[in-house]
């Protein structure tokens, strides 16, 4: 497959996202997950290669100098994200489309590049309220990261107008069927 198709499912944190996301991988659909490459150090048993690709600081940069991205975002001073070119090229090469589970700006940056290769899906969830809900039963982060996260999110939701579809995640079991539905409506396009 020389240049296949590219999948964007972005979302506030806590809409389901990556619930959706790994729904998908479960399917018999020819798609492969693209790796992020991060700059950030790896947490906990994460593996490079799996979770993310883990560069230096130096090794982004230079990365960022070669052209080596098709978006790249400094999230937190000094904590870079971004996808590698060679990520698609290794999915492509392999017959697969590629899935993105990525922030807004990244899935709008990679819609902007392959406009007519992209299906950019924003997934909603049905409310700040029940995202609050969502974030605090996960029962992982601090008040003041919870905050953070809602902040973000309210900013977040700013942009989903700009994607090509809002899949709203109130019925988790209804969105996977509809995000299903959606990508292979896609790839038979």
């Amino acid at each position: 497959m020389k240049t296949g198709k590219l999948i964007v499912f972005s979302a506030p944190s806590g809409s389901g996202k990556t619930t959706l996301v790994n729904h998908l991988l479960q399917q018999d659909l020819p798609l492969g997950f693209s790796v992020s490459a991060t700059s950030r150090a790896p947490r906990g048993t994460e593996v490079d290669g799996k979770a993310y690709h883990f560069l230096s600081v130096s090794e982004f940069r230079q990365k960022i100098e070669e052209n080596a991205f098709i978006e790249y975002e400094e999230v937190y001073k000094g904590a870079y994200y971004g996808t590698l070119k060679s990520e698609l090229h290794r999915l492509w090469d392999s017959g697969k489309h590629v899935l993105f589970d990525i922030d807004v700006k990244g899935g709008l940056n990679i819609k902007a590049q392959y406009p007519e290769n992209t299906l950019a899906i924003f997934v909603q969830p049905p409310s700040l309220k029940e995202l609050e809900n969502r974030l605090r039963e996960r029962g992982t982060e601090s008040e003041d990261k919870i905050q953070q996260r809602l902040d973000k999110s309210a900013m977040e939701l700013t942009f989903s107008q700009d994607f090509d579809i809002i899949l709203i995640n109130d019925d988790l079991i209804q969105a996977k069927r509809e995000a299903v539905r959606l990508v292979k409506q896609f790839l038979h396009s």
